[in-house]
């Protein structure tokens, strides 16, 4: 009964924090609607209707985050990196770990990167709308596979550098200069789609889970700030789709030339 109480203290709390945040969203849309655009606002009731739809479902989002997502990615953080798991039951624990004795956290690493993006509905929805416009030349899944195939290798990258403890800005840099060179190399048509395949993929789903997972491997790796080397795999995140789409418009280009 007491812990019912307290969630409903939660969800309560998380509802008014809500409900402050879209509060200006709805300002400036009925705003333009009324005082700039001067035309009543079609379907009253629908509209007001998916206004609470959104802030209930936003605060549920959210107190999932709190409750699920980021201790289960702490948890599978910690559990990864212990001696224990690492060695085994027993088993003599040397004083330094080595960077490839984490083998299992990079593959996990790749694994929710992987999942995570291929579920991420605003990816979804843009991996529709590009092939409707391309006339089918670009395929939804096709899209959505190399999207989860960068995610995949940018956060297991990501993790790898919160193992050794190298600064961030060397990897962001060399990966943005490997997007510039692309850039030139790859088809025009494909570019802007790879450079926002790179934003909607660091959404709903895989931003919270990915969050979690460096925050808890930067707090279980000894001599690791989580400050300082939790954050920064969303960038990861967010860098190696660019490199991966753009790299599958180049691969499919090559391959109908060579078939020609």
């Amino acid at each position: 009964m007491i812990q019912f109480v307290s969630t409903l203290v939660q969800f309560y709390d998380t509802l008014m924090m809500t409900v402050r945040d879209v509060a200006p969203i709805v300002v400036i849309i009925f705003g333009f609607q009324l005082a700039v655009l001067r035309r009543p606002v079609a379907n009253w009731r629908r509209v007001t209707l998916g206004f609470v739809y959104v802030i209930v479902g936003l605060s549920l989002f959210l107190m999932g985050l709190e409750l699920a997502l980021f201790p289960l990615g702490e948890s599978m953080a910690e559990q990864l990196t212990a001696p224990e798991f690492l060695y085994g039951e027993g088993a003599v624990i040397p004083l330094v770990i080595d960077w490839v004795d984490y083998y299992w956290v990079y593959i996990f690493a790749a694994a929710i990167g992987f999942s995570t993006t291929v579920a991420e509905p605003s990816l979804i929805a843009v991996a529709i709308k590009a092939s409707q416009v391309s006339g089918g030349t670009i395929q939804v899944n096709g899209l959505r596979i190399a999207v989860a195939l960068g995610v995949a290798m940018g956060i297991a990258l990501g993790s790898y550098r919160i193992v050794v403890g190298d600064p961030l800005h060397y990897y962001i840099m060399a990966g943005y200069l490997i997007v510039v060179i692309q850039t030139y190399f790859a088809p025009k048509s494909i570019v802007p789609l790879a450079y926002d395949s790179g934003g909607v993929t660091t959404s709903t789903v895989t931003v919270p889970i990915v969050t979690a997972l460096g925050l808890g491997l930067a707090s279980t790796v000894p001599g690791r700030n989580p400050m300082l080397d939790g954050f920064g795999l969303i960038a990861f995140a967010s860098l190696f789709p660019m490199i991966t789409v753009m790299g599958y418009a180049q691969l499919s280009v090559w391959l109908e030339r060579r078939a020609e």
